[in-house]
């Protein structure tokens, strides 16, 4: 029997520890913010740039799965996240 533990999807900022943990075991930089993260049992596995895509992942577990929950998140959120003028209702005017 497979033992399951949650996953949380979410942001996080470039200087959280969990994040600066995955860089280093990863031998990579941290990724361009916005981040999302992919947590199991709390703990950051897995991290992807919202603006660039770049990953990084604890190469101790198998992140592969995770990175491809990141991207799928991501890509729903670019589809259905509208502008911050949409959502106020403003329309874009010049200063003219």
């Amino acid at each position: 029997m497979r033992n399951i533990a949650p996953i949380t999807i979410r942001r996080a900022h470039p200087e959280e520890p969990g994040v600066l943990r995955i860089a280093a075991l990863d031998s990579a930089r941290v990724p361009v913010a916005p981040l999302l993260v992919a947590e199991v049992d709390g703990q950051v596995r897995a991290a992807m740039s919202l603006d660039g895509g770049e990953t990084i992942a604890d190469p101790f577990y198998a992140t592969h799965d995770l990175l491809l929950l990141l991207r799928a998140h991501a890509a729903a959120t670019r589809r259905t996240a509208p502008g911050l003028l949409t959502r106020l209702r403003l329309r874009p005017r010049s200063a003219f």
